[in-house]
Parts: structure tokens; C-alpha cells; sequence
């Protein structure tokens, strides 16, 4: 992952060449029916009249998530001189000051000087971010960012009433940045509930969220695109909207005209910090399944195949006398894996997963990322130019680390070598991806 594609954290401040994480407050008015806010009414709300009513039924679910840090690193001698020389300021006379120095603050103001000053340890402080989130049941569960709560020691949300309940964790998914909290204390909470509609481009939508600290805020705008994969993860499918979203409103949802959330507003594109009419949601398809999969088990598991994959280019498809570039090119097999038990090899082309077609190599990692380890599935692919289908019982996808030092399978299973086609990176970057 390049540094310019990186995303993450909003008011704690990471930025990465223009995308920001939007961690933010939400306020809104607290009520307390024990049915979905929309269900007040089934009518669409058209935009030619104004979103005030969508607002009225929606902000009493809508909550502001506090989280507290026991230890988080000073950062605030980094400054913001990352392109400085590297030895800049050598050679100036600065004396050597001893770490206990109380100098060292004085000489640290000045970027030429900071590099030259022997470094101590940086002590550990407490710290409070501010993030957005929804109620999404009356018994409190919320949801929000994986990188809003994370790594929080402590989370409390505040209804726009001024009602404030302390929450915990129940789990949170780092690869779509979707986390679930349960609130306690409280009861027979307003909610709102996922839309079963997948969104098009073009339909309206509204925002709610705290930007910049400033209160529940109601931002509205159309869906601009979908399927953005900005570099956050491995199952990035984001919706992008042109609804105002910024540093604050992280985990807030993004309404379409009946009242359900279609996206949970992560990431907005930004060259100064602030909105220019490009945000990130996690579109509710993703999310739903995320969710029940935290809800019941507390984290998610995801089927494994064990390949390496990349783009099928317009070079490679002429190679392999494909008819298209669809499909996800098998760059490797990954050692004592499902897909080396089944048979799969270098070079094959994977056109199908059970009976969902792959378009590209992203594709196929949320396709099978969405079935049960130990699911039997039939994967479809072409070698040689024919195409076959075998069964593969899916394992599970492993940790990190592991998947770091995954060993590819022997020579035998690769197919490459007898068709004469050489793997090179993909122009567009994507590279290998793994599933």
C-alpha cells in the first residue's frame, strides 16, 4: 500500500497525502420508540421540500462517541517537516546537550536542530478522541469505526438530549474499519436500521455527523460513485458521496430519502484537511454482514483460499487466450492451502465463485471472504484455455503474520512455466493480492 493511499485516524490527526479518516462527534435528539425512526413513516422525503423531516426522524439515533486512551505517544515534537534535509543545520555550533537538557525544548523549535538532538524516550499520556456512530437496536447496540474505538480503553455516546451512557466494545473488524459497540444503562433506544437496497449512482442521500466538534450537523448530496477502493484495506468497496463530511464524522451514517443508512461515513479526500466534496462510506451491504458476524462471535472470520493473485491485464489475457480481462490470475499457490488441496495452480484463471461471477482480482478476495471457513464452494477457472470447476473446502483466513510467511507450494503446481507467460506488476499498481 502506497503512502498516498493510506487512511487513517481523523481527529487524532494521521493524514496521508490528502485522505483523511473523518473521526468525529454526533449529536442528536434523544428518543425512545422501540421501532426502527423510519418506521414513522414509509413515504420517501423529496428533496424539492428540504431534508428537514428525513433529520427529525433520523439524529434521535445518531449518537456522539467519546473514547479515552490510558497511554498515547507524545507526538508533538514530529512537527510537520517531513521533507526537510536529512543533516540540515550540521556544522552550526549547536552544543551536545544531555538528554535532561533544559535546553533541549528551546533547540527543538527549530526543524534544523531537532534531528541533531539525541532522543529519549517519549512519555506515555492519556488521550480523548471524538467519533461518530448509530443505534442500530432499542437494547443499544451501536455501530462505528474499527479506528474510531479500536484501541480505546474507555467509550462512552451522547444523545443530543445530553444523555450520555458509557458503552463497551464487542468487536471490531480492522479490514473494513467496522466496529460494534453495546451501550449500557439505558433502554428501549431509537434506532435506525441498514437499507436492503443497494444505492445508485445519482440518488440523493444525507449525512449526519459532528464535524470539527461542532455539534449534530446535517449535510446532504448523491451517491457520486461506488466500488472506490482507496487503499485502506483488502475489501475496500467504498460508496463515494459528495454530502459534506469531515474530521468528525467518522462512523456516522450516510441516509438515503427513506430513512436507512446506506454507508458509514469513513474517509473523505481532502488536499487542505477539509471537505471538497469527496467522502468515503462503507456501503450497508458491507457493513450487515460485518456486524452480525461481531455481534455473535465478537470478531470475523473469513473463508481462505490460499492463492496469490493479480489483474488480469489486456497482455496476460492475449497470453492465456482469454476471451476478456475479467476473472483474477492465480500468481501463486500457497503452501498446505484449500486451493493447493483442490488442485488450483500457477496461472490459472479464476472466473467464478460458486455461482458469482469474479470480475477482477479484488473481486474474488471478497467473494470468497464472504463464506464460512470450512464451506464447501466450487471455483470456476480456465487453464489452457479450458475451463473446469473444482470443489475447494475453504479454510480460514489467517493472521496477519502468517499470511507474511506463507510459503509458496512446489514448482509442480505451477502452470506458468509451460505456457511461456512471465508475471510483472500490474501498471495500475494493484500488485499481488492475497485470498
Amino acid at each position: 500500500m502506497t503512502t498516498s493511499t493510506k487512511v487513517r485516524s481523523g481527529v487524532l490527526g494521521l493524514m496521508a497525502f490528502g485522505l483523511l479518516a473523518t473521526t468525529a462527534l454526533t449529536a442528536n435528539f434523544m428518543v425512545t420508540p422501540s421501532q426502527p425512526v423510519r418506521a414513522e413513516t414509509n413515504q420517501q422525503v423529496a428533496p424539492q421540500a428540504g431534508f428537514a423531516d428525513l433529520a427529525a426522524r433520523v439524529m434521535p439515533a445518531v449518537v456522539s462517541v467519546e473514547v479515552n486512551f490510558a497511554n498515547v505517544a507524545d507526538n508533538s515534537d514530529d512537527g510537520d517537516d517531513g521533507d526537510q534535509e536529512q543533516g540540515q543545520g550540521q556544522g552550526q555550533g549547536m552544543p551536545n546537550l544531555p538528554p535532561d537538557s533544559p535546553f533541549r525544548d528551546f533547540f527543538n523549535q527549530f526543524p534544523q536542530f531537532r534531528d541533531q538532538l539525541p532522543q529519549t524516550p517519549r512519555q506515555p499520556r492519556g488521550g480523548i478522541a471524538q467519533g461518530s456512530g448509530f443505534v442500530i437496536s432499542p437494547d443499544g447496540y451501536a455501530v462505528t469505526n474499527n479506528h474510531v474505538v479500536g484501541k480505546a480503553d474507555k467509550v462512552s455516546v451522547t444523545f443530543s438530549d445530553g444523555k450520555q451512557y458509557d458503552a463497551k466494545v464487542i468487536g471490531t473488524d480492522p479490514k473494513t474499519d467496522v466496529a460494534l459497540i453495546k451501550i449500557e444503562g439505558g433502554k428501549n433506544f431509537s434506532y435506525v436500521k441498514f437499507s436492503d437496497k443497494e444505492p445508485r449512482v445519482g440518488d440523493w442521500v444525507m449525512a449526519v455527523g459532528n464535524p470539527f466538534g461542532l455539534g449534530g450537523t446535517v449535510t446532504s448530496g448523491i451517491i457520486s460513485a461506488r466500488g472506490r477502493d482507496i487503499g485502506s484495506g483488502p475489501y475496500d468497496d467504498f460508496l463515494q458521496i459528495d454530502a459534506s463530511i469531515n474530521k468528525g464524522n467518522s462512523g456516522g451514517p450516510t441516509f438515503n430519502l427513506d430513512g436507512d443508512v446506506v454507508g458509514i461515513n469513513t474517509a473523505i479526500y481532502s488536499p487542505s484537511g477539509g471537505s471538497v466534496g469527496i467522502g468515503f462510506a462503507i456501503p450497508a451491504s458491507t457493513a450487515k454482514e460485518v456486524i452480525t458476524s461481531l455481534k455473535d462471535n465478537g470478531a470475523v472470520t473469513r473463508g481462505w483460499l490460499g492463492v496469490q493473485i493479480q489483474p488480469v491485464t489486456d497482455e496476460i489475457a492475449e497470453g492465456l487466450n482469454l476471451k476478456d480481462k475479467k476473472g483474477a490470475l492465480v500468481a501463486d499457490v500457497t503452501d498446505k492451502s484449500p486451493a493447493l488441496a483442490a488442485g488450483i495452480k500457477t496461472g490459472d484463471t479464476i472466473i467464478k465463485v460458486g455461482n458469482d461471477e469474479v470480475s477482477d482480482a479484488r473481486d474474488l478476495a471478497k467473494k470468497v471472504a464472504r463464506y464460512a471457513p470450512g464451506k464447501s464452494v466450487d471455483v470456476t477457472l480456465i487453464r489452457g484455455g479450458k475451463t473446469m470447476t473444482l470443489p475447494v473446502a475453504l479454510g480460514k483466513m489467517p493472521g496477519d503474520d502468517q499470511m507474511a510467511n506463507a510459503k509458496p507450494a512446489s514448482p509442480e503446481h505451477s502452470s506458468f512455466a509451460e505456457l511461456g507467460v512471465r508475471l510483472a506488476p500490474a501498471e495500475d499498481g494493484a500488485g499481488v493480492k492475497v485470498t
